[in-house]
């Protein structure tokens, strides 16, 4: 049967390499592909009482419509602790619960994004926000990156150059799908070119309290005195990703735009999640479960480079996050990662091919490692097999 689509679905197709990332779910496969908390680390008995607290409690509330800002309580904790842990001031008023951080990325793509409206943003860049915002079928200008983060002086070009484009898209703390930090001195330069431009700046922040060493840098949005900073946060890496929260952080006047497409996108966020979220913040403490998991994650990064180190060709390039999630691997500007990709399910091992996180294409010499799922054991083999297959294919 043929339907008369939106013009907007010519644009979004299934991904050849997700398809090819479903043979990952195979029980004897050792995946490095997706961005997945260590599951073991989820507070599984501490939510079964919180579970219970809260329906014993506040059932009917918990089971009930609530409003689209979300869950007030929620609201104040996460100005309270989660914005103050990255140097945010700020209050109850100015957070909006969204559906896991991806629904912050769709709305900003629906407020901000007409048609071949520009979307700057670094090279590469988080698949799910390329995602997102294509659907509103934007032009995306890549900016380059080095160790530190987006360059600044490409970013003053392409801004000269597109002086309308509609915002900024960065991930500053180890940066998805690379694992690179933007450096305080381009927090503060990035700023001062939103402000001589006038574009808002969208701070997408899902792994900025997972570092394993280093000093903390500022957020940009501690450093925005301007109101240009939208925030985007979840507690997806920190906390459980199943139970979906995320939250936006940003002056009253934008936020309130996501008030209204969050009311016609679905009401609110989960109240039964929200209130258990909450109630685990009150009863227990959360910066101590983080601490948690950035122990394990700083010893499974500690690893899997060790491993790459032993393992790889000496043609190969890779980053050293100093926290998140993953390692962005470079191979010989000839080699395909996508045809590696083939060769390494069928030694079951996988990863990510790079050339999906670049919007407009190309750079198929590149491919991203995630190592904060996978046990230690599981790490060494399949680094062992993967350094194989490199060894035997470039």
């Amino acid at each position: 049967m043929k339907f008369k689509l939106a013009e907007r679905m010519e644009h979004l197709k299934t991904s050849e390499i997700r398809e090819l990332l479903k043979l990952t779910e195979q029980p004897d496969l050792i995946s490095f592909a997706g961005g997945l908390p260590a599951p073991e680390l989820f507070p599984i008995e501490e939510i079964k009482l919180i579970s219970l607290k809260v329906l014993s409690n506040e059932g009917t509330n918990a089971l009930q419509y609530g409003p689209t800002e979300g869950y007030t309580p929620l609201r104040k904790l996460i100005a309270e602790q989660r914005m103050k842990a990255v140097g945010v001031n700020t209050t109850f008023e100015n957070i909006l619960i969204t559906s896991g951080s991806q629904q912050g990325l769709d709305f900003t793509g629906k407020i901000f994004l007409n048609k071949d409206d520009v979307v700057i943003c670094e090279s590469p860049s988080y698949l799910g926000a390329i995602n997102a915002f294509k659907a509103y079928m934007p032009k995306f200008v890549e900016i380059p990156m080095d160790d530190n983060g987006m360059i600044i002086d490409e970013l003053e070009k392409a801004l000269k150059k597109f002086p309308n484009a509609k915002f900024i898209y960065t991930i500053p703390d180890f940066q998805n799908p690379t694992g690179k930090t933007l450096s305080y001195e381009r927090r503060i330069k990035m700023l001062e070119l939103a402000e001589k431009y006038n574009i808002p700046i969208i701070e997408d922040s899902p792994y900025s309290e997972l570092r394993f060493e280093g000093e903390t840098i500022p957020s940009i949005k501690s450093l925005d005195k301007k109101g240009l900073v939208i925030y985007l946060g979840t507690f997806s890496k920190t906390f459980c990703p199943g139970l979906r929260l995320g939250w936006i952080c940003a002056e009253p006047e934008i936020l309130s735009k996501y008030i209204i497409v969050k009311q016609s996108a679905d009401l609110q966020t989960s109240s039964i999640s929200q209130r258990e979220a909450a109630a685990f913040m009150q009863t227990y403490n959360l910066n101590e479960h983080i601490d948690k998991i950035r122990a394990i994650y700083k010893r499974r990064r500690d690893l899997m480079i060790e491993m790459i180190k032993q393992e790889f060709p000496n043609n190969v390039k890779y980053t050293l996050p100093q926290g998140g999630l993953f390692i962005w691997v470079t191979l010989p500007e000839n080699v395909d990662a996508t045809e590696l990709l083939k060769i390494a399910i069928e030694n079951k091992v996988a990863f990510v091919p790079g050339n999906s996180f670049f919007p407009n294409g190309g750079h198929t010499n590149h491919f991203r490692l995630n190592f904060s799922n996978m046990t230690e054991n599981k790490i060494i083999e399949g680094i062992k097999r993967l350094g194989k297959i490199l060894k035997e294919n470039i």
